[in-house]
């Protein structure tokens, strides 16, 4: 595997800070956010400069019942072309349920919500993950999530399941830190006990982020500093292995840039005290069993050599068993997609919860995906907020009851407005006038006229409006 160094998550809005932060080897960018056709400038003068960039894919989907959608791994493959990157990751979760196995509407979650860990989801996500190799022009990794809810009746622990995962499609792993410091605290988790089962050979790189706990609840934000117990995760995991790339991810309330340099010197340090402490158990052993300082000393090439090894018996496993696994998992899919269709159910549309899961942790979920839903259409769409002013994020909580989103955000912003207009919930007509226009604006088969005396009247009754 290429070695990354250290990296940090490009998001436009600290794009300057990251041109100019030193020691910065490669950055990650949301692929769905990216256009192929015009890529932002700064990522052009990134690669320009020989820093590597890789996408990072959010709705994909590969834990969910359904086979991948093709068209989405068509587009992911435009951008690894566009970007020239050595790597695609995503993650192992289901965003979307329902559908033709179920017989049900679809719904989308709008956010990654955990696999469980079953051998009927094991068979499903492997031949998901087949299927994305295949289209796809450079290797795979996936991420393993954070979760605030535990599946009844799992079957394997989280390392158990993706060792397994690595070891039948020979996928690289990106494994985040952060995400077993979230399960640690919220579903009683062993970080240590995840590391020691995973196949450290199968590392791509690794994720660091920041988040926080309220009422015994950790929340994997990406809107806060790096906390110690993360870092001490970090310290663990490059105890045993020296990761190929560490990557710090921040999505929210960007800090300034030096504060994200600290953080990033704190990371450093952190896989600085974990190679010291796998140099002195090397040394340890070495010294047990006798060996000479030059047998010492090839021990990393040894290490090399067999992590090489394994990773091509993975890669024959993958192809060995592509076939075998593809003919078992139509009942598999039907059973999954039924599981997951009633979970997400049950968080976005108020359906009875399904037996066997926490009804408190449920309700913790349901709160936190309505409030994500919130935020993001509010960024997708920052008129709307502007338009119904303070009263905006109580309006848009209130319809997410009854109103689960089903396909994706842009839309439900539109679905959002045109629920306020039919239902007449807006009692001030200069607000009600303000958001006709905007769904006019952008509901319709085509744009509204751009001709400028069209355009003039528009924008003369909107003033006229407002007054």
């Amino acid at each position: 595997m290429e070695r990354l160094g250290t990296g940090i998550g490009w998001r436009p809005e600290i794009a300057d800070a990251v041109e100019r932060m030193p020691g910065i080897d490669w950055v990650e960018t949301v692929a769905e956010n990216v256009c192929p056709g015009h890529l932002p400038e700064s990522l052009v003068r990134l690669r320009e400069r020989g820093v590597t960039v890789i996408p990072h894919g959010v709705s994909l989907g590969l834990g969910g019942a359904e086979r991948p959608d093709a068209g989405r791994l068509a587009a992911l493959a435009e951008r690894v072309q566009a970007l020239g990157s050595p790597l695609l990751t995503e993650h192992i979760a289901f965003v979307r349920a329902g559908g033709p196995l179920t017989a049900s509407p679809r719904l989308e979650a709008g956010h990654l919500l955990p696999v469980p860990r079953t051998r009927d989801a094991l068979d499903v996500l492997c031949e998901n993950i087949r299927i994305a190799q295949d289209a796809l022009p450079v290797p795979l990794a996936v991420e393993n999530i954070a979760a605030l809810i535990s599946w009844p009746g799992e079957e394997m622990t989280e390392g158990q399941f993706l060792y397994e995962l690595a070891d039948r499609t020979g996928v690289r792993l990106l494994i985040d830190i952060a995400n077993l410091h979230t399960n640690h605290v919220n579903r009683g988790e062993d970080p240590a006990k995840a590391l020691a089962e995973l196949p450290l050979e199968a590392i791509a790189y690794v994720h660091v982020a920041g988040g926080f706990e309220r009422d015994g609840v950790w929340h994997d934000s990406h809107a806060h500093p790096v906390p110690q117990p993360v870092l001490d995760v970090l310290t663990d995991l490059a105890s045993r292995v020296s990761p190929p790339g560490v990557l710090l991810e921040r999505d929210e309330n960007f800090p300034e840039p030096a504060e994200l340099e600290r953080e990033l010197g704190a990371i450093r340090e952190a896989l600085e005290k974990g190679a010291g402490e796998r140099a002195a158990c090397a040394a340890d052993r070495t010294s047990a069993q006798g060996a000479s300082p030059e047998d010492a000393l090839q021990e990393p090439e040894a290490a090399r050599e067999e992590q090489e090894a394994a990773r091509e018996e993975q890669e024959a496993a993958r192809e060995e068993g592509a076939a075998q696994t593809g003919a078992v998992t139509d009942p598999a899919r039907q059973r999954l997609a039924l599981a997951q269709a009633a979970l997400l159910s049950a968080l976005v549309a108020g359906t009875p919860v399904p037996e066997g899961f926490d009804r408190v942790r449920l309700g913790v979920q349901a709160r936190a995906l309505a409030g994500k839903r919130a935020d993001v259409v509010a960024k997708v769409a920052p008129e709307l907020p502007v338009i119904l002013g303070s009263g905006y994020r109580r309006a848009f909580l209130a319809y997410t009851h009854g109103h689960p989103m089903t396909d994706g955000y842009r839309r439900d912003a539109l679905d959002f407005a045109g629920y306020l207009l039919a239902e007449g919930r807006l009692d001030d007509a200069r607000v009600r006038a303000e958001l006709r226009e905007w769904w006019l604006e952008r509901s319709g088969p085509r744009p509204r006229s751009r001709r400028p005396g069209v355009r003039l009247a528009r924008a003369t009754r909107r003033v006229l409006l407002r007054r």
